[in-house]
């Protein structure tokens, strides 16, 4: 008994299990309310807090980027019509889609100065070592309820439903299949259960949710019948021999949640095993697209002229000090190298392909486009004139501490993977994210050719000091 009391206990489930199906996700991102010719997309990695500060300055760099004056400022945080985060930056990615761009600058004091670990089991005792044994010396009564409490205030995913407001994707990793877990419609479908009542904190802390530290943040799993039918991508990947093995593994994921006797329970864990820089939910939905402008509608892959992709990656470089030693490492610096070593090759091999996804989209892009008569253009546009269907750029951008000074960048390097940072420490990546977005060479150019577009006068991409 003494020992069953030591097992984290509040793990879930986070969903609610219907008799009717929830409605699917999105066939195509949401429009922007100007003239659809800039989209901004955006990638925010784990790494606690400080990848968390990272992301934040990137919003506010965009934020004072201005791209149009007429008939009203527009920033190019405007235009962001999709977000996505795992870990760390998951907490950025819900926070701006739940606040939007007028609501979100109060990230700082409300997330990044406060101490979100105040709830965490954190020392390391007797009672804490079993309830690693049995799982995970955490449960949701620490950061998700902390984040439910101080951030959130109970919100769940239907209030993401704002005018103008992005997509946004929440990554954590399912286990039991070994694939990244979309916070989507379709995956709450699957499960026979509604995603606009799951809590965005129980997305946030899955999302976060680093083994052992932490147990598995559980979704239900033990599906009623609920009339539910798979989508057609899903169907067509599961069939289709050529399939990319991701798009395939999570369609099989899927699939499980209806179809596989053992599975009852999923259990999900860190977003970072699986996406670290939290682009699968972009690549997933363009290769479920099946159409040459998805996750664009075709009205908007008219409108297009600007794409600017933002992978914000807030990996921080090892201690290798062992390096200049004949022996070692030690266990604990082995340990440590292992994971980074994993965790890189992880974020080259994602943004490698997303890279590759955007290239082949941008070539079917313009293939659609140059396709149309002038008819469907001047229907979509308002007006054939002026345009060239191969007037289209996809720009896709990493950014990380190695954009920046390099005697900054080492002190960035220094900051730990906490949920809570010194103030100095907070300040310090929020303008590292500044800055990778003022001194990126591609943005620069991306941002000349929209201001010319909209007759704004040339000036240099320059960031206020960090809040």
């Amino acid at each position: 008994m003494a020992v069953a009391g030591c097992v984290a206990d509040d793990v879930g489930p986070i969903n609610v299990l219907s008799t009717e199906v929830g409605h699917p996700s999105p066939t195509y991102i949401p429009d922007t309310a100007d003239d659809g010719s800039t989209v901004v997309g955006l990638a925010f990695s784990g790494g606690g807090t400080r990848a968390a500060a990272f992301s934040y300055g990137v919003l506010r760099a965009l934020d004072d980027i201005v791209i149009d004056e007429r008939p009203k400022r527009r920033t190019l945080i405007d235009d962001i019509r999709m977000i996505s985060g795992a870990s760390g930056g998951a907490v950025a990615a819900a926070y701006f889609g739940y606040k939007g761009r007028d609501g979100y600058r109060d990230f700082r004091e409300r997330f990044l100065t406060q101490n979100a670990e105040a709830d965490l089991r954190v020392s390391i005792s007797p009672v804490n070592l079993v309830r690693a044994y049995y799982g995970g010396v955490n449960d949701r009564s620490g950061f998700a309820r902390w984040l439910n409490d101080h951030l959130f205030g109970g919100a769940t995913f239907k209030a993401l439903h704002r005018p103008n407001g992005p997509i946004v994707w929440i990554n954590a990793s399912d286990i039991y299949n070994r694939t990244p877990f979309l916070f989507t419609y379709d995956t709450f479908a699957a499960l026979c259960s509604d995603l606009d009542k799951v809590r965005l904190a129980d997305a946030v802390a899955a999302s976060a949710a680093v083994p052992i530290v932490f147990a598995p943040i559980v979704v239900s799993a033990t599906s009623p019948h609920c009339g539910y039918r798979r989508p057609q991508w899903l169907s067509l990947a599961l069939e289709d021999r050529n399939a990319s093995l991701r798009l395939k593994a999570y369609a099989s994921a899927l699939d499980s949640y209806q179809n596989a006797d053992p599975l009852d329970y999923v259990k999900l864990l860190d977003g970072g095993l699986t996406d670290n820089i939290g682009v699968t939910g972009f690549t997933l939905e363009r290769s479920a697209a099946g159409t040459p402008y998805g996750p664009l509608s075709p009205s908007a892959a008219v409108r297009l002229t600007t794409l600017i992709f933002i992978v914000a990656d807030a990996g921080s470089d090892s201690d290798v000090s062992w390096a200049k030693s004949l022996h070692g490492p030690r266990a604990a610096e082995l340990l440590d190298a292992v994971a980074s070593t994993t965790l890189a090759a992880s974020v080259r091999d994602e943004f490698d392909a997303l890279t590759l996804a955007v290239s082949q989209w941008k070539g079917e892009l313009v293939r659609y486009r140059c396709g149309l008569p002038a008819s469907a253009v001047s229907a979509y546009r308002g007006s054939a004139a002026g345009w060239n269907c191969r007037d289209v750029r996809l720009v896709v951008q990493h950014l990380s501490f190695a954009d920046v000074d390099p005697a900054v960048q080492a002190k960035l390097n220094e900051i730990p993977t906490r949920l809570r940072l010194p103030i100095d420490q907070v300040d310090l990546a929020i303008e590292a994210g500044r800055k990778a977005i003022e001194v990126n060479p591609d943005i620069k150019v991306a941002v000349a050719a929209i201001r010319a577009r909209a007759g704004v006068r040339p000036t240099a991409i320059t960031t206020a000091a960090a809040d």
